[in-house]
């Protein structure tokens, strides 16, 4: 199946002030220079707020990752869990057709779905509300046929049963999601036969629908607001390395002896939780003195605007794109010469400063490269980015 972009497009894109938060912070997952490793959980967000993936907000996520837009796109397009086009206002429904399903009864469900959105899939209904189309195993197959709609299983389907659904949901309600027949998971519908004693003061429903029901997010648009955003992959000071909020993680240990992990096995286990002890080696390595500006570098001497003539045009710098090239004016920084002239201190605070992008300096070499530029020569990627064999990165 060939996969492009929709004819008609917005205008532009922009997260949510929530889902931006929360984007941001995805990308601080990622070791400095390959911040382009959170792409699928950026569009992913993108398609959640949206409903569908559109160029801008494709473009706009590249630009957030360092990217040249086709990269991006090309991501967009090969896996099939991404909408290129639009889709209906309240739900997609996507229904499984791999071979659990299918013999179960998921060409009835697929009529169903022609009868009630549209004839053929990916194709807004007369009242634009839905879209529908067949996909490959969602992995249920105990609980075939089923049909993914928004971000939920709608299991042990019934061609009556789905129709309601759709009617429920053109409606304004939202139908409980999970098993249609009555069964709590996977298990037999008449019930536990084995594990019976996990019964017993369990939710009220199976995790996965327990969770939709509680954060009441089952068909809506995700705008970053439905759970806190937590990132505990942050914390990485000078007394803990996990962020595990009750202080019981591991201690780095500062400039005491470590093994290969990097953590001070010298503190016994707490015996309730089996995890070292925090007080002492909180205490030694936070008293452990810092070179001030060891880490930091200093500050390359910046300019207030660009010279007489303009800029120079830094995306012909391997490594630099329409963002970095914002950025780095707004740091004072306009022309090769001023790059070409940065020392190993002074890459280190660009690096360090380069917020989204740390490391990104040394990474691609970009004094080598503005010292190239600056003298008059070019630069193998910047003579393919003149010839518009290459986009500007």
């Amino acid at each position: 199946m060939l996969r492009r972009l929709h004819k008609e497009q917005p205008a532009a894109f922009a997260f949510t002030p929530d889902n931006l938060a929360w984007a941001q912070a995805q990308i601080t997952k990622y070791p400095e220079g390959r911040q382009a490793s959170a792409i699928i959980p950026l569009l992913w967000r993108a398609q959640e707020q949206e409903g569908w993936l559109t160029r801008p907000a494709i473009e706009t996520i590249a630009d957030m990752l360092g990217m040249a837009y086709m990269r991006a796109l090309e991501v967009a397009s090969f896996y099939f869990m991404f909408q290129l086009q639009p889709v209906g206002s309240v739900a997609n429904i996507q229904v499984c057709g791999t071979t659990s399903c299918m013999i179960c009864g998921a060409e009835d469900l697929v009529a169903v779905c022609k009868e009630k959105i549209a004839a053929k899939p990916h194709t807004l209904s007369a009242d634009g509300k839905f879209t529908w189309e067949e996909v490959e195993c969602l992995g249920a197959c105990a609980n075939a046929p089923m049909a993914q709609i928004g971000k939920d299983y709608y299991e042990d389907l019934t061609t009556g049963r789905l129709a309601e659904i759709l009617d429920e949901m053109a409606a304004g309600r939202v139908p409980l999601p999970g098993p249609q027949n009555g069964r709590y998971a996977a298990e037999p519908k008449s019930g536990l036969t084995s594990l019976t004693e996990y019964a017993k003061d369990r939710a009220q429903y199976n995790a996965s629908v327990q969770f939709a029901v509680d954060i009441g997010d089952t068909i809506k648009r995700i705008d970053g607001t439905e759970v806190p955003l937590t990132a505990p992959w942050q914390d990485r000071s000078d007394k803990t390395g996990d962020a595990i909020p009750d202080g019981s993680g591991p201690v780095l240990a500062g400039d005491a002896p470590i093994d290969e992990t990097g953590i001070d096995r010298r503190a016994a286990p707490a015996e309730s939780t089996g995890r070292p002890r925090t007080d002492e080696p909180a205490k030694a390595a936070e008293s452990t003195p810092v070179s001030e500006g060891a880490s930091d570098g200093q500050k390359p001497e910046s300019l207030s605007a660009a010279r007489e003539g303009g800029p120079d045009n830094l995306k012909l710098i391997k490594g630099v794109g329409p963002k970095l090239e914002v950025m780095l004016n707004g740091m004072g920084f306009y022309h090769f010469d001023q790059i070409a002239g940065w020392s190993a201190a002074e890459i280190a605070w660009v690096d360090q400063n380069l917020e989204g992008f740390k490391g990104r300096v040394t990474r691609d070499d970009w004094v080598a490269q503005a010292g190239t530029l600056a003298s008059g020569g070019e630069t193998e990627f910047a003579s393919r980015v003149k010839k518009g064999d290459v986009e500007e990165t």
